[in-house]
């Protein structure tokens, strides 16, 4: 027990963000469970070399140890709400209750209970098989085929039940809500929009997502207005509608990428997307989330001149879909991709819009899967924004680590920021000397522990805990990196709500800052960025959660 109380205190420690009380008890009794795991295997060996403790020494011991569990226990509660309550404060979330201390360790007991039921089960079942064998074979033989026997029995029960029968179940209750309609959503009646008049694309097939994103498609009339106070106002046919344009995974429950693709290109022919200005090829979240304000931001800011198009990949959350299929993700982006790539290169070189990607979270990673590196973005696009990118994400693994010495990893600086940039807000982007055109910017935030959560952090402390040169805004001074311990508290952090705009995974208007400097129109200037800013911020549109759990 003593392995299991020192990480559950190790597990209250500071990590990226706040988290609840659940949460929290959650976390210290997974934590619990693995330092009883090494308390017990520690506690054999020294069985093994003969180490017993008898009589008083031993109730000595416990004795003492019993004083400090409690005493260890009270103090580390305490101290743990004190950083979460100031961590919560730096954040300008409100303060945790004061029986949150008392809710964490009320879950952490029920939880630690299970589990450790869980796990004697197991070794139960392991001892059977070993007595009834023993009569055949050897001691040492019968036990390591009890515990073969068992380990194949729950890998091939997992696989079955957790991995068949749960994703079947899991496939099928998200393909119902992927069905489900929302309240007031009607069907458009706009012919430049997937779903809408002559399209051949249903409004059932676009699913939850598909539909909420074509729903809160700009009208052509609040462009109009937003454009007539620009520096520069634009007037007459220079506003149009924007051309949204969105394939769905349909309503069987199979999704065909290649014939999706080729589908998105054919809308976008139907309603005169490569007649547009700018043509924004978006990879969305697991479900098909689409960051609003990072399609509406071109939007605006071009005048409707733009066409956005973006396909369904899965039915799935994005940290369930990556788990079952993380291919999956780079796979669409990549055909959706090249199939726009294709006909766009088919057009004159006079006529073609301004080809630009973009994606959230998970869409970021999969909209990487089109291109090799820097060189092949810069001759095949025309920009280029990743918003919140995952530490799996490859061309941002590679640009990351190859970033040049002395700048920090939160925000690096990639052969002097020529063409690929980093940001934290969208305004200030880290680099010596011009950013050349096509421009690709990665906005990411120091505390967010969807772009920091790398599985060789449980053996490895991570460049961004290694020092105070890499340690970002919003990063606790008191979060220091623990083996095993803090790639937990980290996936716990994923879930983390509440946390405003700018920190963790939450990027508010950012992204719409970002794109006023990657690919601003001829005359923008910083005060349109500033009402481009505040009209996003009171335009009234349907949201479903975010790209952390879309």
């Amino acid at each position: 027990m003593v392995g299991a109380l020192a990480c559950a205190w190790l597990a209250l420690t500071p990590s990226l963000l706040p988290r609840s009380a659940v949460f929290q008890g959650a976390l210290c009794a997974v934590s619990a469970v693995i330092g009883y795991g090494i308390g017990a295997l520690l506690g054999w060996v020294l069985r093994a070399t003969g180490l017993r403790l008898t009589g008083n020494i031993r109730r000595g011991v416990w004795i003492a140890l019993l004083s400090v569990a409690v005493a260890g226990s009270v103090a580390m509660l305490i101290l743990a709400h004190s950083w979460q309550q100031a961590q919560r404060s730096a954040l300008g979330m409100e303060p945790a209750s004061s029986a949150s201390p008392i809710i964490a360790v009320l879950v952490g007991i029920a939880v630690f209970a299970f589990l450790i039921i869980v796990c004697r089960a197991i070794l139960a079942l392991v001892h059977l098989i070993r007595n009834r064998l023993h009569r055949r074979l050897p001691a040492q033989a019968a036990t390591w085929v009890a515990i073969v026997a068992v380990a194949v029995c729950a890998t091939w029960l997992g696989r079955e039940l957790l991995v068949g029968t749960g994703a079947a179940v899991l496939d099928r209750t998200y393909l119902a809500i992927n069905d489900e309609f929302t309240t007031d959503v009607a069907a458009p009646m706009l012919e430049e929009v997937s779903g809408g008049p002559g399209s051949s694309e249903s409004w059932e097939s676009l699913g939850r997502q598909g539909r909420i994103f074509i729903a809160n498609t700009p009208t052509r009339e609040s462009i109009e207005q937003f454009a007539a106070a620009q520096s520069s106002p634009l007037q007459g046919d220079s506003v149009k509608q924007p051309i949204r344009v969105y394939i769905g995974g349909g309503t069987q429950g199979e999704i065909d990428l290649q014939a999706e693709a080729e589908r998105a290109v054919a809308e976008l022919e139907r309603t005169g997307g490569f007649d547009r200005e700018v043509l924004n090829v978006v990879t969305g979240t697991g479900r098909g989330w689409v960051n609003e304000n990072q399609a509406a931001g071109l939007e605006f800011m071009w005048a409707g001149d733009t066409a956005t198009v973006s396909m369904q990949y899965s039915y799935l959350p994005s940290w369930m879909s990556y788990l079952v299929d993380e291919h999956r993700a780079r796979d669409a982006g990549r055909l959706l991709f090249d199939a726009v790539y294709a006909r766009w290169q088919e057009l004159p070189a006079t006529e073609r819009p301004r080809l630009v990607v973009s994606g959230e979270s998970l869409g970021s990673f999969g909209s990487e899967g089109a291109f090799s590196g820097a060189q092949d973005l810069a001759q095949r696009t025309d920009g280029a924004l990743w918003v919140g990118p995952t530490a799996n994400n490859l061309l941002w693994q590679q640009f990351t680590a190859e970033r040049e010495p002395g700048t920090a990893v939160y925000l690096p600086v990639f052969d002097g920021g020529a063409t690929v940039r980093f940001s934290a807000d969208g305004a200030e982007w880290e680099g010596a000397g011009p950013w050349m055109s096509p421009r690709v910017g990665y906005l990411q935030h120091a505390n967010d522990p969807v772009t920091w959560l790398d599985p060789s952090i449980v053996f490895e402390r991570p460049d961004w805990l290694s020092d105070e040169a890499n340690r970002g805004p919003g990063v606790p001074d008191a979060m220091v990196w623990l083996p095993l311990i803090t790639v937990l508290q980290l996936g716990v952090d994923q879930l983390a709500s509440g946390v405003p705009a700018g920190q963790g995974h939450e990027f508010g208007q950012a992204p719409a800052v970002a794109w006023a400097t990657i690919l601003p129109p001829e005359d923008w200037q910083s005060t349109d960025t500033d009402r481009l800013v505040a009209e996003l911020a009171q335009r009234e549109v349907t949201h479903l959660g975010s790209s952390s759990t879309e």
